[in-house]
């Protein structure tokens, strides 16, 4: 796999929403989050493309709305974020694949919120449309670590790159005395 850079990358995050942030069990919380909103602001403070999608923000009671700390993060991406209405394989949505692919990007950083059944789908999809994908592993859980594991040999095996968020960064960053090592300093730290 190619090594991945700023000018040739889109960051995608599929999900993450306050009720299904909760089913991705094998990520605590707490981290979870807070690496979603790394790689959200790294995104935003690089100028790489961010792509947001949410299913049924509208069914409150168990998946909710789309974490409200991504429209502080990025007001834009937020206000464009694909709602969907339940499909599952987000790249099956024509809307969401459409503001993938126009993104102008080949490769493709993702994080779903939950590995085994919104991460799958999408990152096998878009490699087998020609994308290069990383998925975000610490950015993403299970709610079983027999799942989270199958859900990696899936994506391994379809020629899916797998990453964490410091080293996605890292590796994007090429650089800690660039300015885009500026904005990931920061952010890994904080």
């Amino acid at each position: 796999m190619n090594r991945f850079n700023l000018d040739d990358t889109a960051m995608i995050l599929i999900d993450h929403q306050v009720g299904t942030n909760t089913w991705a069990s094998t990520t605590p919380l707490a981290l979870l989050q807070r690496n979603v909103l790394v790689l959200a602001h790294f995104a935003t403070g690089t100028g790489m493309p961010l792509v947001l999608t949410s299913s049924q923000e509208d069914n409150v009671e168990i998946q909710g709305p789309l974490m409200p700390e991504l429209a502080a993060a990025n007001p834009a991406a937020f206000a464009a974020r694909i709602r969907r209405s339940g499909v599952v394989n987000a790249w099956d949505d024509d809307a969401f694949a459409q503001a993938c692919r126009a993104t102008g990007r080949r490769n493709l950083v993702m994080a779903g919120v939950t590995t085994d059944v919104c991460m799958v789908g999408p990152a096998i999809s878009a490699v087998q449309e020609g994308f290069n994908v990383q998925v975000v592993c610490d950015a993403c859980g299970s709610s079983n670590q027999i799942a989270e594991e199958m859900a990696w040999r899936r994506m391994e095996n379809a020629g899916v790159g797998l990453s964490s968020t410091h080293a996605m960064v890292a590796e994007l960053v090429r650089n800690w005395a660039s300015p885009a090592g500026g904005v990931a300093f920061p952010l890994l730290l904080g």
